[in-house]
Formats: C-alpha cells, sequence, structure tokens
C-alpha cells in the first residue's frame, strides 16, 4: 500500500524520471518512428502517458470521470513539444495527486471501467502502467539505437562482474 502522500509523491517523481531518460535520448528523427506500421509511435507512448497521467487518473482521483484526450500528434509535435506537454500534464497532476490526504487515499474511486477500489491502488496502476510502457520506450530505443541510461545505475553486464567480484 502507499503509506502517505508525500511518500507516493517522492516516488511518483522519480519513477517519471525514469521514463524521461528515454525521451531525452531520442532525436527528433526518432520521435514519430514504430516498431511496426500501426504501432505507437515513441511520440503516441508520450503523449499516451501524459494524457493518462492528467487526465484519466488525476480526475478519477477526484471524482471525476476520465477526460483523456487520446495520444496524437495534434497534442503536441516534436521533441520540444511533447516534452513540454508531458512536464506539463505532469506537474498539473502532481499538483491534484499532492492535494491528497492520506485518508484520501484509503477512500475509493471510480476507474474508467466503473470499478470502485481504494485511490493508493488506482494510483498503484497508474506506476505499473507506466512501468509497462517504460519497457516499452526502453526496447524501441534500443531497436533505433539510441542508449538510455540504465534504470537503476548499473547495466546487466556491470552487475554481473560486480557479482562475480565479490563470490
Amino acid at each position: 500500500m502507499l503509506q502517505d502522500t508525500p511518500s507516493f509523491l517522492a516516488y511518483w517523481r522519480n519513477a517519471r524520471s525514469r521514463t524521461v531518460r528515454v525521451l531525452e535520448a531520442l532525436g527528433p528523427e526518432d520521435l514519430e518512428w514504430a516498431p511496426t506500421p500501426g504501432a505507437f509511435t515513441f511520440g503516441d507512448l508520450f503523449r499516451h502517458l501524459a494524457g493518462l497521467e492528467r487526465f484519466m487518473y488525476a480526475e478519477n482521483v477526484q471524482g471525476r470521470p476520465s477526460a483523456h484526450p487520446g495520444h496524437g500528434v495534434d497534442l503536441a509535435s516534436g521533441l520540444d513539444g511533447v516534452r513540454a506537454y508531458l512536464d506539463a500534464c505532469h506537474a498539473e497532476a502532481m499538483a491534484i495527486f499532492g492535494a491528497l490526504t492520506d485518508a484520501d487515499l484509503l477512500a475509493p474511486c471510480v476507474n474508467p471501467a466503473g470499478v470502485q477500489m481504494a485511490t493508493w491502488k488506482w494510483l498503484r496502476a497508474m506506476a505499473e502502467h507506466e512501468a509497462h510502457h517504460r519497457g516499452q520506450l526502453y526496447l524501441m530505443a534500443s531497436q533505433r539505437g539510441r542508449p538510455v541510461a540504465p534504470l537503476f545505475g548499473l547495466t546487466e553486464e556491470q552487475l554481473a562482474a560486480a557479482s562475480k567480484a565479490k563470490s
């Protein structure tokens, strides 16, 4: 369970910063590239994450219905535009999440499917959703030859070497 609002905000800020590393590694020619025809592009994924955080999750925790605007290029284009949209949606959502009391985290909210659940569980679902798409983004960056900083400081090879040195 998410214990309190300040710890959730710190956790979420860090989680989002790990996702943003991919955006920072991209070139302009990468933004609207998709791994297969019809798949989400990098831009689609970042617009999707931004819009859902602000217009679905943040709306739902306030007792409002989802107002998700989609993920189209009409929302933000170019690396700078997508970054600005991501940052603006995140800042607005963080202000909403920051207004939640610890009691609010325990109170129910209703998701777009009409399912009622504790607000902290809905926020946990947001984090899981972000992690799912972060994995896609890292894989796509790899396919484009764009190195992205390791999630937690070490690459798999560095971890293996450090593990062997200590055994």
